[in-house]
């Protein structure tokens, strides 16, 4: 048995959740989980505390049960905390974590520091998702189970193809194939689909986006009057990061987008040689190694000087610019 199946024997009332504004990998391990309990011990009192997850994801099974509030601060047994590199990233379900008797975090970020009562943090694992399905009997495994797991590989590995790919995952994504899933429905309904006003902020980001040093940053400024006049938000603006780092010649992309006052929400990808968790660990975020953000103050022109002095840096390392470039 593994070590968190052990500690759900043992606890009667748990608490599952992750981090602020939730994405596949987060949803789907914290649904993986919640599914798995509810069918094999369905005597236990587990509930999903999370921020609103998006509609693409609602058709797993017990999506509707989420609890997206923190008023009723229950003492839990256990609180198991997926896919969050830090406790502040909870937000305010922080607050059930200081109260748990039990805290078991279960994480694959390179800036997870580690921490909990049991914490399992392996950052060459392409999700949390991938972590959490070994911790599982997979006889135990239902369909619905799977499917959520299922879910949370594909958003983090970009369907199988970013480096974060391994043979092992493909193994376990084989493995949760078989338990009958419709996998065209949960790769473009989940990941590729995209609303009409989506595709428009998508175009508006490339069509204004700038090149630096040659081409090889790439990066986009989106304001909260461009998300207003489009109808969006930034949980609208997936997948322009990584249409940025698929430019031909680009080794990193930068997309930030405006939450505040000169404040800026900014994700970070590279391609083979620039390690974008540790630029962003630099200004308070982290992540992966070629995935990764944080948040940032003053002008948009500072927030990308800032950023790319140290981009470069690493590039002229790894021989890809010359020091007078800088």
């Amino acid at each position: 048995m593994s070590q968190l199946l052990h500690a759900i024997e043992e606890a009667k009332t748990i608490g599952i959740s992750g981090h602020r504004r939730p994405d596949g990998d987060c949803v789907g391990a914290c649904l993986g989980l919640y599914n798995y309990i509810k069918d094999v011990y369905p005597e236990k009192d587990v509930t999903v505390y999370l921020e609103s997850i998006k509609e693409e994801y609602k058709f797993l099974r017990y999506s509707d049960t989420v609890n997206h509030s923190f008023t009723d601060q229950k003492e839990l047994d256990l609180f198991v905390v997926l896919d969050c590199a830090d406790i502040d990233r909870l937000g305010d379900y922080g607050v059930y974590l200081k109260k748990a008797k039990k805290v078991f975090c279960v994480d694959h970020h390179i800036s997870n520091p580690g921490f909990g009562d049991f914490c399992i943090v392996e950052p060459e694992a392409s999700s949390t998702c991938e972590i959490l399905f070994e911790q599982f009997d997979y006889d135990k495994i239902s369909k619905s189970c799977a499917e959520a797991i299922y879910m949370g590989i594909v958003h983090d590995t970009g369907v199988f193809k970013h480096t974060n790919t391994t043979r092992k995952t493909m193994h376990i994504a084989g493995d949760l194939i078989a338990k009958g899933l419709n996998t065209s429905h949960i790769i473009d309904d989940t990941f590729y689909r995209k609303s009409y006003a989506q595709n428009q902020i998508l175009g508006r980001a490339l069509i204004e986006s700038i090149q630096l040093l040659d081409g090889k940053i790439l990066f986009s400024i989106i304001t909260k009057n461009m998300l207003k006049f489009y109808g969006v938000s930034g949980a609208d603006l997936d997948g322009i990061i990584d249409q940025l780092r698929m430019t031909e010649g680009v080794e990193c992309a930068i997309l930030i987008y405006e939450i505040g006052l000169h404040k800026y929400k900014v994700s970070l990808r590279s391609n083979d040689y620039v390690n974008v968790s540790q630029i962003a660990s630099g200004f308070g975020g982290g992540g992966h190694i070629r995935a990764a953000g944080c948040t940032m103050m003053g002008l948009p022109r500072d927030v990308i000087n800032n950023l790319t002095l140290p981009i470069a840096k690493q590039m002229k390392d790894a021989g890809l610019i010359e020091a007078s470039e800088i």
